[in-house]
């Protein structure tokens, strides 16, 4: 089937939209929608059919684990294992925003989502529609980029569809998102830190911030 593609305010999402697309996450499936950075693919991170889907969809190496975006540092601190004060530290300065933190995933979390490796990279986009899709659904979603692993991130529809096509059953369409880098990926072991992608967050931001 066609993908179906439904218009959205990115400064005011329309609620008959946001629970149209929380209803296709609660059914297993997918919904790509727009960021602070770039169109991610939602699913549901606790259904392991939805989470295989995504693997599919991108083409993803299924030892790679699929990012999960939260609505709030609370809901993120559930999905962590021993919660380092680095990551308290990191989230309540650059959240909602483009920074990407990995650490110990609670058993809560399917290994599946982890990418077997146990570990699970964690985001509160600065998104209107995340946030309410988040909301909508009752929980957090997959959060991973919009495009086949290995081809360039998607700022809008038209890219989007020119690599997935029909591969996902619905776009909500908000216009470029005017993303030109990925989030900055921080890596946590206990109190412990390394930048493994330096992204829209400049490192500078981040050691000023650990290191003061």
């Amino acid at each position: 089937m066609p993908v179906e593609i439904l218009k959205i305010s990115s400064e005011a999402p329309e609620r008959h939209v946001i629970e149209y697309a929380a209803s296709f996450i609660k059914r297993g499936r997918i919904v790509s929608i727009p960021t602070d950075t770039f169109y991610g693919l939602c699913a549901d991170p606790f259904n392991l059919f939805a989470v295989e889907r995504v693997f599919q969809v991108k083409g993803r190496p299924e030892t790679r684990a699929l990012p999960i975006l939260v609505n709030s540092i609370e809901q993120a601190v559930g999905l962590v294992r021993d919660v380092p004060d680095v990551f308290l530290t990191l989230a309540n300065k650059f959240w909602p925003g483009p920074l990407t933190l990995v650490v110990e995933a609670t058993h809560r979390l399917p290994l599946k989502v982890t990418g077997n490796t146990g570990r699970v990279a964690l985001r509160w986009a600065d998104s209107r529609i995340a946030t309410a899709l988040i909301e909508a659904v009752g929980g957090p979603v997959t959060g991973t980029s919009a495009n086949l692993s290995g081809h360039p991130s998607c700022t809008n529809v038209a890219e989007l569809v020119a690599q997935l096509d029909d591969r996902i059953p619905l776009i909500l369409d908000s216009g470029d998102t005017g993303g030109t880098l990925a989030s900055t990926i921080v890596r946590i072991d206990g109190n412990d830190w390394s930048i493994a992608r330096e992204g829209a967050l400049p490192n500078s931001e981040i050691e000023k911030v650990l290191r003061s």
